[in-house]
């Protein structure tokens, strides 16, 4: 009879092979958002030495394998460092990418609310001076038929962006009222 061979506890087994590949490729994914950040700000993350270095040469290259082969040399090196180290910069990344989508959602938003001004006028802009009692409404109403007017002689766009920079000081001038 044959013995059942040995058993191993659930804690001394090893992870896949899949588990392995899945998180190099996590670390690959991880060492290219870093290498997209600006120097400057990848110097302010606690990163570990010979880490940061790497990054810097990696930086150097410009060579499309090159540079490719450098990356997962990169990611192997950040691969034998602990997680526990990355975590403050994962979380700093993740932080920037966050902040990144907040701005893209307001720009998007004020642009659609000066679209909506320029297309509706005045009933768009009654509901924005209901909302803001305060602002320079004879000013908003010059800058939206100074846009339409500009957008109509297919003229350069002044007026346009101009009418998005007063929405957007009045909107940032309303949430540094809440905060």
């Amino acid at each position: 009879m044959k013995s059942p061979g040995p058993e191993f506890p659930p804690d001394d087994r090893q992870p896949s092979r899949s588990a392995r590949r899945r998180e190099a490729l996590d670390m690959l994914a991880f060492a290219k958002q870093l290498l997209e950040l600006p120097p400057s700000r990848v110097a302010k993350l606690e990163l570990p030495d010979d880490v940061a270095e790497e990054i810097g040469n990696v930086r150097k290259i410009t060579s499309h394998i090159a540079r490719k082969r450098q990356l997962g040399h990169l990611a192997k090196l950040m691969r034998a460092h602990d997680e526990a180290e990355f975590a403050p910069a994962r979380a700093a990344v993740a932080n920037d990418r966050e902040a990144g989508a907040r701005e893209a959602a307001a720009t998007h938003r004020l642009e659609a609310l000066r679209e909506r001004l320029l297309a509706e006028g005045d009933t768009a802009l009654s509901g924005l001076i209901a909302a803001h009692p305060g602002i320079d409404h004879q000013r908003l109403r010059a800058l939206i038929r100074q846009a339409r007017g500009e957008r109509e002689a297919n003229k350069p766009l002044h007026a346009y962006r101009e009418l998005f920079r007063a929405l957007k000081s009045l909107d940032e001038g309303q949430s540094g009222m809440k905060a």
